[in-house]
């Protein structure tokens, strides 16, 4: 499964910047950076050296360079890095001249499965790597950073060292029944495994992980003209939303996305919810009612400047049980409505800006503790599911009364969930589906 050959590739984005950096990895890395760096000379691992590129006589940049042997390197194998200037041309040219020296292209994420297939890391940090690449809010690198850390694999050892422990009692309980019993072994097993699989539901948050993923969804809902395309704005920083004294102006759903507390807040300003609208209108006012079912936060909109209406008396009703916030817009006007009438109230102005900060605080709310579980990956999340789902079958079995040694079948599935997750036991189709989703160069 470990190639041999020496591979280089761009490590940083492609287009201009400060530093384009290459990277080696692999026997060859010394030789092809010394064929290259001018002056040559007897390397130092891990110290930074200035130079120039030269490549049949031609000097193609001037550079930094540094070498790492092996062990002490990302790969566990010999790695060169050069510090060329940004662009395109640099980098092209000086990974053509390692090809042609021998190197060979790097594929997606090779570097990083060189990391794990040389035992430098397990396969949950590998992919901790790209989720910390990928993250677009603090709550989801701070996620990956425990990953990366460690986080899941001291979680997922600890939960090995617990089964191992069952099995170690079950086994002694069937080769030694003088010393402990069939029965008191099962009570045991029974206990333990239900205790095992209760901790490892418990660390699975999916709601949370997804939120610190791909955001928190929070919607505007209210009748037409109670401001929620002034209040989309307010939020935005900026004109997303046309607004106008018309009521009926939006008709489908406008989104926006803002950064609060480092959790990223796509905010949807829907179509105002009234009945006898148009056949457009009514499409929207359909939509608007799909997403305020399916939003993490629900932003019932009303207009503090006016006296409740009937459709706003129907929008409390059917959002009641929703993750909401009453909001009172326009407070910049005279207020008809009393916030002591509603349930914790927002009162913001749009037009002002008047609690819009207080509104961000009490959106990312629902927020709290996404990303913190102990897994925060749908992969880790599955399996540690079926994890609990085969100690469940374990103490069932033990339950009814069934011999020890079948529930011990169920205890090694458990064991086998477990040592897919950081890559003790793990074929080389899930490897190559895992690392084909890294970029080249990492």
């Amino acid at each position: 499964m470990i190639d041999t050959d020496t591979i280089a590739a761009q490590a940083t984005a492609q287009g201009e910047g400060g530093i384009a950096i290459v990277r080696v990895s692999g026997a060859d890395a010394e030789r092809l950076l010394s064929a290259l760096f001018v002056p040559a000379h007897e390397w130092e691992s891990h110290k930074l050296y200035y130079g120039h590129i030269v490549y049949q006589g031609e000097t193609l940049d001037e550079c930094m360079a540094v070498l790492m042997r092996a062990p002490r390197s990302y790969t566990r194998e010999d790695v060169a890095e050069i510090h060329l200037h940004g662009g395109s041309w640099a980098a092209g040219s000086v990974l053509s001249a390692l090809y042609r020296l021998g190197a060979r292209a790097a594929e997606p994420g090779e570097f990083t499965r060189r990391a794990f297939l040389n035992g430098r890391i397990d396969l949950s940090r590998a992919e901790a790597v790209m989720a910390l690449i990928s993250a677009e809010g603090g709550r989801a690198a701070r996620a990956a950073v425990r990953q990366l850390e460690g986080g899941v694999s001291g979680f997922i050892r600890a939960a090995q060292e617990e089964l191992i422990a069952l099995l170690s009692g079950a086994a002694a309980a069937i080769d030694y029944p003088e010393e402990i019993t069939l029965e008191e072994a099962a009570s045991d097993l029974e206990a333990g495994a239900r205790r095992l699989a209760d901790k490892l539901e418990n660390a699975c948050d999916e709601r949370g992980a997804r939120i610190a993923d791909q955001g928190l969804e929070a919607v505007l809902c209210g009748r037409p003209n109670v401001g929620k395309s002034s209040l989309l704005n307010a939020l935005a920083r900026q004109e997303r939303a046309i607004v106008t004294d018309i009521p009926g102006t939006t008709r489908d759903i406008i989104r926006a996305d803002v950064m609060i507390d480092g959790l990223r807040v796509h905010f949807s300003d829907t179509a105002g919810l009234r009945e006898g609208a148009d056949v457009i209108e009514k499409i929207g006012v359909d939509r608007a009612r799909q997403a305020i079912a399916g939003a993490d936060a629900v932003l019932t909109v009303l207009n503090a400047s006016e006296e409740l209406t009937e459709e706003d008396r129907q929008l409390l009703e059917d959002t009641k049980d929703a993750p909401r916030i009453i909001v009172l817009n326009q407070c910049d006007r005279e207020l008809l409505l009393d916030p002591k009438n509603f349930d914790a109230p927002v009162v913001v102005s749009a037009r002002t800006g008047e609690g819009i900060q207080e509104l961000e605080k009490r959106v990312a709310a629902f927020g709290a503790g996404a990303g913190e579980s102990a897994l925060t990956q749908q992969r880790h999340m599955r399996l540690a599911r079926q994890a609990a789902a085969s100690l469940r079958a374990a103490a069932d079995a033990c339950a009814r009364g069934e011999a020890v040694d079948l529930a011990v079948i169920d205890l090694q599935d458990a064991l086998a969930a477990l040592g897919r997750v950081t890559g003790e036991q793990v074929d080389e189709k899930l490897i190559d589906d895992i690392f084909s989703r890294f970029c080249v160069g990492k």
